[in-house]
């Protein structure tokens, strides 16, 4: 970028590297702009400065900089003043001023004069400004060099020392230095804001427009060094020099000491130093209030306390929480002890890169002994202020860490221990250190620490219990909403939830998927109209309750009539719409039954089409004294079925049936997997706007068993009939590839055969065999009564054969049917 309003021969001087001056009609001040990183070098070199240093961008980008801007031995302001220019004429170099910030000793924008001698040209006379700068980017540096002849040339402003303006200066100027006066008119904020960071590397707009507001609001002089840019700068001659203030200092502690009146100008100085001390604390405070809070997250919150502190106010920060807090506990009331865990949740510093990692890491918890001072601050809730950590203060420190030495990171450091509290209760502390060339923390730091702390507390207080109730919810959502497996028998099934808002992840959608007996599966979807607990504490009493009548084997539309019953004798101040499909495998059909639900989709696995199912809608649950009709649907191995609940369709100002569509169109897109077919149905509808409504979604892949699968016998009610039974398993699963289950198998089936040929009436006793991801085996009777574990003592000759069964199978059970009961278990099949 071209900094500084540039002709190549200007009037008056030569076409030297040096011919650099201001322009009277435009009131603006050429400057060279030089920005130097952390390493010291050069990462920015305007056109300006290659005219006054006479050395090509090329050339200095990289190089160290006082390489390219020469120190020399004199300082500022010791120069005699019966010389034109000060003693400091006789040297090249900018002086020791700047020396001391390019090397980082100087913490504050300092300011100089020099002369400078340059190839082809006579000495030039340079004014220059150094500003560190304070962010997050690897620069630290901003220099800026004038050329002294052309502001006294062209503002008519005398030579060092004079106390006058010239009558070519500007209408609106600011004296910012003994002798010469600056352009002060400030641009508009967001202008500023947009173009600092092109001035400045690596900051950002926001970080922009935070200077730019203090700079509008603290009246610091703007440097127009320009046409269109301006830069703010803060610089520090509105306050004089350490070495004259130290100076007043000492003649008011003479003159108190003879008992002399104190100076005007030493009393007015300190009045002022502390004004500006006690406001810059209080922009510090507002500035740091409004970065942190952003969020309610807690793992960002406190992020954002430790980053608002470093480097401005301290240059390491360690952030100290409760092990519950960060686990999402309560923890006991009553003031911390010595067995309190605290976790190390923040590390932020201005030391070189992974300088902390390994021997203070992020992550780490520990207790801390009584003798401390981090006890002291979190048990007292109050600041503690330690000037200077001693080599004994570091050692006891250090054995807190086993096998790491801490003490050269903390010895000689300035520490400031702040406590995290809110609501009369420490939630963790803060370890403030600041770099033994700083100044140590004063109470007036204590003061701010400690305001620091309690908004920071709040702040954190009010993340921690916004990410324990949310915990607390999607807790209870997740208790509530079953862990289906992936593969049921004949059919795999995927699920997705989404929570409405995210104030409330608690809502009254549900799926589901029970086994029923046949190899057949139940599947649900429903929606308790409303949000919060209600709506999840009325879901969960209807889920279970259809768990319960699935496992009675009642058809679809007797289930959903007495789960509307069901949800009168609960009362009346919820409904729900619920769609119940039962799927058998084996016939290759669906039957299905609505109460106010929206309707399925299937997808046809032979040409790709999808369809919604016609179904009677019927009234939502709770209505009351509304019949429930049922359907039957025939389905071809590979189909897909899509229930979901309206939220996914459903768009306040958009028609339902808009939603219906972009469903069956999403639904019949190709995808690898389910999971990957659920993905492109969110996609497609989850993400819309408007949406405010808790999603369920459910998708079965109806894979089938072929009838090859299936094996099915009839036996009479005669106990002979128990060892055919067993010869017939056996040779069945021989004939299947499976002979490694016939003695478990035969064992088992010929307990249950004989439990039904005991206990049957008149029907023969059914037998099954069904192989699809397990092999399954049912035994049907029409007796209603179900079988249970009991204890078996050593005489007794019943109460052997289900010990059996629940000793070898994978799973096993039993249920009622319209006709009597199904007793059944299932078998792991060996991998191949």
């Amino acid at each position: 970028m071209d900094h500084g309003t540039e002709r190549d021969t200007p009037p008056g001087r030569g076409a030297g590297p040096g011919a650099v001056r201001a322009d009277p009609v435009a009131g603006r001040v050429p400057l060279a702009v030089v920005v130097v990183d952390r390493d010291g070098l050069v990462s920015h070199w305007s056109r300006g400065a290659r005219r006054l240093f006479a050395l090509p961008k090329e050339e200095a980008i990289g190089r160290p900089a006082p390489d390219l801007l020469p120190v020399s031995g004199v300082l500022p302001g010791t120069e005699d003043a019966g010389d034109d220019h000060g003693s400091w004429a006789a040297y090249d170099g900018l002086g020791p001023g700047l020396e001391s910030s390019l090397d980082g000793r100087l913490s504050y924008p300092a300011a100089g004069r020099a002369r400078l001698t340059v190839p082809d040209d006579d000495r030039v006379d340079v004014l220059w400004w150094a500003y560190p700068l304070v962010g997050p980017g690897p620069e630290r540096l901003l220099v800026l060099a004038a050329d002294a002849d052309a502001l006294r040339g062209d503002y008519g402003i005398g030579e060092p020392g004079e106390d006058r303006y010239g009558s070519a200066a500007p209408a609106t100027v600011e004296r910012i230095a003994p002798g010469f006066a600056l352009h002060t008119d400030f641009p508009g904020a967001d202008e500023l804001a947009r173009r600092l960071p092109e001035i400045l590397p690596s900051m950002s707009v926001g970080e922009s427009a935070r200077i730019v507001a203090q700079v509008l609001e603290l009246g610091y002089p703007v440097l127009e060094f320009s046409q269109n840019d301006r830069v703010p700068v803060t610089p520090d001659w509105g306050v004089p020099r350490r070495a004259e203030r130290r100076a007043r200092r000492e003649r008011a502690a003479r003159a108190l000491a003879a008992g002399d009146p104190v100076p005007d100008d030493v009393r007015e100085e300190a009045e002022d130093l502390e004004y500006a001390a006690v406001r810059e604390r209080l922009e510090f405070l507002n500035e740091v209030s409004g970065r942190i809070g952003t969020s309610l997250d807690l793992s960002r919150t406190i992020v954002e306390v430790s980053r608002a502190v470093v480097p401005r106010f301290t240059d390491v920060a360690g952030t100290y929480l409760r092990e519950q807090i960060v686990a999402g506990e309560g923890f006991p009331d009553g003031v911390p002890d010595t067995t309190t865990m605290w976790h190390r949740v923040a590390l932020e510093h201005t030391d070189e890169p992974g300088r902390w990692d390994d021997v203070v890491p992020v992550g780490e918890a520990m207790p801390f002994p009584a003798h401390t001072p981090f006890f002291q601050c979190m048990t007292s809730g109050e600041p503690v202020l330690v000037p200077r950590i001693t080599e004994e203060m570091g050692h006891a420190i250090a054995s807190q860490f086993e096998k790491r030495d801490i003490r050269p990171l903390i010895t000689g450091r300035s520490m400031l221990l702040v406590p995290l509290k809110a609501r009369h209760v420490v939630l963790g502390f803060m370890i403030l250190l600041r770099h033994p060339e700083r100044a140590v923390f004063n109470d007036m730091d204590r003061v701010t620490g400690a305001e620091l702390a309690a908004r920071a507390g709040l702040v954190l207080d009010n993340a921690r219990m916004y990410t324990y109730q949310e915990n607390m919810a999607e807790t209870l959502q997740d208790s509530m909403l079953p862990h289906i497996p992936a593969r049921m028998a004949g059919c795999d099934i995927a699920t997705r939830y989404l929570p409405g808002t995210l104030l409330g992840r608690v809502g009254g959608d549900w799926f589901d998927a029970v086994k029923l007996p046949g190899a057949r599966t139940a599947l649900v979807v429903g929606d308790v109209m409303g949000h919060g607990l209600n709506s999840a504490a009325m879901m969960g009493q209807l889920r279970t309750a259809v768990q319960t009548m699935a496992g009675l084997d009642l058809p679809p539309a007797q289930l959903l009539r007495n789960l509307d019953d069901l949800a009168q004798r609960l009362g009346d101040t919820h409904l729900a719409t619920c769609l119940y499909a039962v799927y058998d495998p084996i016939a290759g059909e669906l039957r299905l039954a609505n109460a106010g639900h929206i309707p399925p989709v299937l997808v046809r696995a032979a040409d790709g089409g999808s369809e919604l199912i016609e179904l009677p809608t019927g009234a939502p649950i709770g209505v009351g004294g509304v019949p429930f009709e049922a359907v039957r649907v025939p389905v071809a191995p590979g189909d897909r079925l899509v229930m979901c609940t309206d939220g996914l369709v459903e768009v306040r100002g958009e028609d339902i049936g808009t939603g219906l569509a972009t469903l069956c169109e999403s639904a019949a897109h190709p995808a690898a997997s389910m999971d990957d077919a659920c993905d492109t149905i969110i996609r497609a509808l989850g993400t819309r706007g408007g949406r405010k409504d808790d999603v369920a979604l459910l998708m079965a892949r109806l894979s089938g068993i072929g009838t090859d699968a299936v094996a099915e016998w009839r036996l009479a009610r005669d106990p002979a009939e128990v060892p055919r039974a067993r010869a017939a398993v056996r040779e069945q699963l021989h004939d299947w590839g499976l002979p490694k289950l016939a003695d478990a198998a035969e064992l088992m089936a010929g307990e249950l055969v004989t439990n039904a040929v005991r206990h049957a009436h008149a029907r023969p006793v059914e037998l099954r065999l069904v192989r699809a991801d397990t092999l399954l085996c049912e035994v049907d009777d029409d007796d209603h009564d179900l079988p249970a574990l009991r204890t078996a003592g050593p005489t007794d000759e019943a109460g052997r054969g289900l010990r059996v069964v629940s000793t070898l199978a994978r799973e096993w059970g039993a249920s009622r049917t319209k006709t009597g009961k199904t007793v059944w278990f299932e078998l792991t099949l060996p991998r191949r």
